[in-house]
């Protein structure tokens, strides 16, 4: 008999290799149900972006700012979805990353982490930031400086990640749904309001409040284009469910309905959202400083309601900290099993929870504090330039990733799952594009954006020199 051939007959040249496990799955606990994920797929479409970041790109670009986030959401969902089909491959806690150790190398691997990390650990100063913004909105939170608000959100967010992942689930279910609860009753009184013509703040709602301040694009196209990097910021978290899929029961059954339903809610809540945002007041009614919600329930007068919304915003900025904190813990905890990640991120507590890399991205958190400290003003912005050149770069990645594995199926080596991405390779080709795109307008735009841009030598200088730090290390543990 061949040695190419099995006893059944079939030929190992084209068998197709099983998916390699991931041996930093080892230890965690199966304890997040459909529920849960299909409300950490909300939440993370949900999220800072949304309720403090719309305000002052409202401001900027007017109402035309649900073009771009519609055009950012359909790219977000593509991602998110060629994520999902690798997670029906092979779920695991060490999602693109893993990934990308199978198909590119630990050369792959350790660049998709560390560009992970650096979304997340920026995003996280947005969001202690945006926590702290929301606080001084009460009186009695006024007169403590931001960086001490943004210091409790942080230590308060930390210790509530370190009991167990069944905890973290809950949090982000009634996280997911407040945030869901909330818009839904601003969506209906923003619809009771436009169609009774009821008075906003000295305006009636309607059509002709974007008609009579500029239309739809007061400041012309180019305006709304350059805020494309940050309304990709909005979207960061999209993939976490992918994270979330190695600690989870039957994903191949809970993650298709919960990646699907991506799609329709950045449809109604985002797209949906600045819709009604810009018929109820003129779009230089918002600011950055306070959310565009906050501001709507203040000019129509409801007792309390502004206050209510902005414990909403506050809970969303928090759901986000947590989010970030927990999906790169477990990514960390990969990377450390491979060498390419600090040893203390790879423990476990009792709990299964990988608390040293969350107590990584948590010190980095401390920068965050510093910088509110430092420049309270300007913090927000600062930082969510940096975090798109992470989210960009973990998208780049991810479609990179899924690029080589479509590649893999045709020669027959990996068998794709029925839930796949469609239109494959134009879909990610189409997507690398896009995201190529937004550096360049990043660029163009000056300031801030053009110097997050010029950070991109410096950051590939730090992987690559991190790379030759640790290669070998690497080396040994691929070998054990």
């Amino acid at each position: 008999m061949s040695d190419l051939t099995t006893e059944a007959g079939v030929s190992e040249a084209v068998r197709p290799v099983l998916p390699p496990a991931d041996t930093s799955d080892h230890g965690y606990k199966k304890d997040l149900k459909s529920r849960h994920i299909n409300m950490i797929a909300v939440g993370g479409a949900i999220g800072t972006g949304l309720f403090l970041g719309a305000g002052g790109r409202l401001n900027s670009v007017g109402p035309s700012l649900f073009i771009a986030y519609a055009v950012c959401g359909v790219f977000a969902f593509l991602v998110v979805r060629a994520l999902g089909e690798l997670v029906l491959y092979r779920p695991t806690s060490g999602a693109f990353v893993s990934y990308a150790r199978e198909f590119m190398g630990e050369k792959g691997a350790y660049a998709a982490g560390w560009l992970y990390f650096l979304n997340w650990s920026t995003t996280g100063m947005a969001d202690i930031t945006a926590a702290a913004t929301y606080a001084h909105y009460w009186a009695m939170f006024s007169s403590i400086p931001q960086w001490v608000l943004a210091l409790v959100a942080l230590a308060v967010v930390l210790a509530a990640n370190l009991i167990s992942v069944k905890y973290f689930g809950e949090m982000e279910f009634w996280f997911a749904i407040i945030k869901v609860a909330a818009l839904v009753v601003f969506m209906g009184i923003g619809i009771f309001l436009i169609v009774t013509s009821h008075d906003v703040g000295g305006h009636a709602p309607g059509v002709d409040t974007i008609t009579g301040h500029g239309g739809i694009f007061p400041g012309g196209v180019w305006p709304m284009l350059l805020l494309m990097q940050g309304v990709i910021f909005a979207y960061a978290g999209v993939e976490m469910c992918g994270v979330a899929a190695g600690e989870t029961e039957n994903p191949e059954k809970i993650m298709p309905r919960a990646i699907n339903s991506i799609m329709w809610r950045v449809g109604v809540f985002y797209v949906g959202s600045v819709i009604l945002l810009s018929l109820l007041l003129p779009y230089t009614s918002y600011s950055d400083g306070e959310s565009p919600f906050v501001t709507v329930y203040s000019k129509i007068g409801i007792p309390g309601a502004a206050g209510v919304m902005n414990l909403v915003v506050l809970t969303a900025a928090l759901s986000s900290l947590n989010s970030g904190l927990y999906s790169t813990g477990r990514i960390l905890r990969s990377m450390s099993h491979a060498g390419s990640a600090p040893k203390f991120t790879g423990v476990m507590n009792r709990g299964g929870v990988p608390y040293g890399g969350i107590l990584l991205t948590a010190g980095f958190g401390i920068l965050g504090v510093v910088l509110n400290y430092v420049m309270p003003g300007d913090a927000f912005e600062l930082v969510i330039n940096f975090a798109s050149i992470g989210i960009l770069g973990t998208w780049v990645m991810i479609m990179l990733v899924s690029l080589l594995f479509w590649q893999r199926s045709k020669d027959g080596t990996v068998t794709r799952p029925d839930f796949h991405l469609p239109w494959a390779p134009w879909t990610q080709i189409a997507t690398l594009l896009f995201l190529g795109s937004v550096v360049v307008l990043m660029w163009l735009d000056g300031g801030v954006s053009r110097t997050t841009v010029w950070c991109l030598p410096v950051i590939a200088a730090a992987l690559v020199g991190g790379w030759y730090a640790v290669r070998r290390r690497v080396t040994a543990s691929s070998s054990s």
